[in-house]
Parts: structure tokens; sequence; C-alpha cells
């Protein structure tokens, strides 16, 4: 039987192991995660999720702080029209995330960013251009589109010096996704390098309804190999979302796509920025453990599990220092679930049962967002004696899809104590 290391990804000129860590925010995928991809000769994505609460956290910049000093007046107000990030702030927060990431880059691999459509941030078509443009400024060998059709993304960054020099790719759930962004694409003469089709068992946000059960991976890449071929498009095709083994991972690359997105695995490894204690709540999760959830105020479905602080939490909006899923109008699902949540008979608001609040949870990393197989995850390592699991690093993961066989996953070698 075949190991992924029988096959390579040919991307951009180059030639890679077909393995790509997908971007996981806020700062889950760290850049130490996307560079050990990168070094092992695959794909590391970093994620631009929060990018100036990012860049406060790693870098000592004070973007959050000044965004709540210049908009704190707003602060007791519902009505937030008026709260607004400054565009040369986000700029610059993008800046330091990608090339402190890129100047440590090492390998024979990639690093990307995942850049999602749907963190709208108040004014969604200037802070996204200033994202997109500066994540290009700063070097990153390539973009994933993601959370969003992403019709006007391309526009953007058109009349930009590495439009056609950087990779580019788009996230998409169903060929009909597909389809509206390449009549775009199109539009600009400049295809996607590459098509992620991210599967309904995928972790966090998903581009499906509550009838997502009745999607599979399988078909959904199938269907879009076929479109591609229609039109005679030879676009790399790369499926996530449930893909837990080497073998699952082979049993597409056989079937012509053109490398795998994986993230589950990595989020219990020594290098991704999960907590410490929320990777023991990982490795512990049962399948009854993991829900598909409307509470997330994108309006997509988001899967996590449901032991997640961020479900049963009354935080006050903090719109003013983070307000990252404000719509251009200044509103928030959240927001009015949170006004529409009585206070109890103690003073204190009820918890708000309709929505959660991203911004401060994922700042907390409170938000367990995960994929399908994270009740898995337990069968991947080995248990310590206090009952705890051994958090593995990113390469003995990498290592394992790369070169595993019939679905065996390779546990960890057994930590000396004493």
């Amino acid at each position: 039987m075949s190991s992924v290391d029988n096959y390579r990804l040919n991307l951009g000129g180059r030639e890679l192991v077909p393995i790509i860590v997908g971007g996981m925010g806020v700062d889950i995928s760290t850049d130490a995660l996307a560079r050990e991809a990168c070094r092992l000769g695959g794909i590391g994505h970093i994620s631009d999720a929060m990018i100036n609460y990012v860049s406060d956290k790693n870098f000592k910049t004070r973007f959050t702080q000044a965004k709540h000093a210049a908009n704190k007046k707003w602060q007791d107000i519902s009505d937030k029209s008026n709260v607004h990030f400054n565009l040369e702030d986000i700029r610059q927060a993008q800046l330091n995330h990608i090339r402190n990431t890129m100047d440590q880059k090492v390998g024979s691999g990639a690093i990307f960013v995942n850049i999602m459509e749907k963190l709208t941030m108040a004014d969604p078509a200037s802070t996204l251009r200033e994202r997109l443009r500066a994540a290009l400024d700063g070097g990153i060998d390539g973009i994933t589109l993601s959370a969003g059709l992403h019709t006007g993304s391309l526009h953007h960054m058109e009349d930009h010096p590495r439009f056609r020099d950087a990779m580019l790719g788009i996230i998409v759930s169903s060929t009909r996704a597909l389809k509206i962004f390449l009549r775009r694409a199109k539009q600009v003469s400049r295809m996607p390098d590459y098509i992620v089709v991210e599967g309904p068992l995928a972790g966090g946000h998903l581009g499906f309804g509550q009838d997502w059960k009745n999607f599979q991976l399988k078909t959904i890449t199938t269907e879009v190999m076929e479109f591609l071929k229609s039109q005679d498009l030879t676009i790399p095709v790369i499926p996530a979302g449930g893909i837990f083994t080497g073998t699952d991972a082979v049993e597409y690359l056989e079937s012509g796509s053109a490398a795998v997105q994986v993230a589950t695995r990595f989020t219990v490894t020594e290098e991704c920025g999960l907590g410490k204690d929320a990777q023991q709540d990982y490795f512990k999760a049962n399948e009854d453990d993991v829900i598909v959830s409307e509470t997330s105020p994108t309006g997509y479905l988001i899967r996590m599990i449901k032991a997640s602080p961020s479900l049963r939490s009354n935080q006050k909006p903090m719109c003013e220092s983070l307000g990252y899923m404000l719509d251009g109008e200044g509103k928030c699902a959240y927001i009015d679930a949170y006004n529409e949540t009585p206070v109890g008979a103690d003073g204190r608001k009820e918890n708000v049962e309709e929505k959660m609040c991203l911004c401060y949870h994922f700042s907390k990393t409170t938000c367990y967002t995960c994929g399908h197989y994270v009740y898995r995850l337990k069968d991947t390592s080995t248990k310590n004696a206090d009952g705890s699991y051994q958090v593995l690093s990113a390469e003995h993961v990498f290592k394992d899809y790369q070169f595993s066989k019939d679905h065996e996953i390779a546990l960890p070698a057994a930590v000396q104590v004493g």
C-alpha cells in the first residue's frame, strides 16, 4: 500500500509533500506550527483572524488599547456604527505577523496565510483590502481565501506587484460556490492556483446548513474535479475535513486530489496555540461531546466541543477594543442576543443562549472549535500517570501522515519521568 510520501504536490514551481496544515485562528495555527510544516516540506498556514490582537500578544504592540481609547465613548451604547479600526494599524499588525513568520522560515516547503472574508471589522471592504495587500507586502508565499465567496478579494489585489507571483487559493464547500468565485477570477484573468474543498466534518465554521450530514467530502471533491475538467481547467484540488490518517489522505491522492489539508490532529501539538488545559479537553472529548452549533454571530454553523466556556457566557460585548465581527453598519448578532437576554434575580445578566461573543472568547482561547473527529485524538497519544495525555510534536504528527499505512497511527515515545 502507498503512503502519502509516494506523492508530491506541484505548486508554484515547487515540489512539496502534499500535506497542508490548515489556518486555525485566533493564532491557534501559530507561526511556529506553520514553519514546522514548511521545514518538513509541506505547507503551513497562519491565520490573520483578529490580527491587531495577535500583534499585540506577540509583538507587544498596543493596537487594541488604542482602538479602545478612540472608541470608548460608545461602550455603553448598543449602536456601534461609529466604532472603527484604524486601517494603518491593521496594515502594520498584518506586516508584523507575516514578516516575523517569513523571516524565520526554513525548509523546502511554503507558508500561506488564511484570510477570512467574514471578519467584517466594521468596514468589510477596506479592512479586507488592507489585510490582503499587507500579506503580499510581507512576502507571504500564498493566500488562502476562506469563510466567504470572496467576490471582491481579487479586485483588491489586482494592481499589487505580487498579485501574479504569490499563490492564491480559495476554500469552497460546493461546486456552486466555486463557479461564483471563478467568474470573478476570469474578469481579472487570475485563476486560483489551488482549490481547497472543505467538507462537512471540518472544524470551526462550516459552509453547510443544518443538512450538513447529507454531504460527503469525497462526493464534493469529485464533483469539483469533474467540473474543472469540463472547463479545461487544471487547478490542484485539495480536500479538507475529516482526513484523520495517512491512509485517509492516500485515498484522496489516489483519486486525483493534489494534496490534503488537515488540522484537528495538530491542535494537540506543542507548536499549536491552543492552551494546555484546552488541549487536554480535546484529548478527553467523546463523540457525543461534539456539536454543530448555530451560536456563531457570523451566521455560519460552527463545530465545537459542547464544554466550550463560550457557550455559557454572559460576556458584555467588547466592540470598542475588539469588534472584529461588526458589519458595515456596526451590527453584530451577539450584541442583539446580549441585549435581549434578561437580568436575573441576582441582578446579573443571565447567560446568553442564542449567540456567543467570538471576539472575546477567541482572544481567551475559550471557544473550543474542532473537527468532527476530535474525539479520536485520545487514540493518537499516550496517557500519563496523572491521567493527562502526552502533547505531541508537530513533526511527529506530520510524519505520521506522511509515512503511515493501513490506517495505523504512530504513538509517541513514552516520556521518561525522574
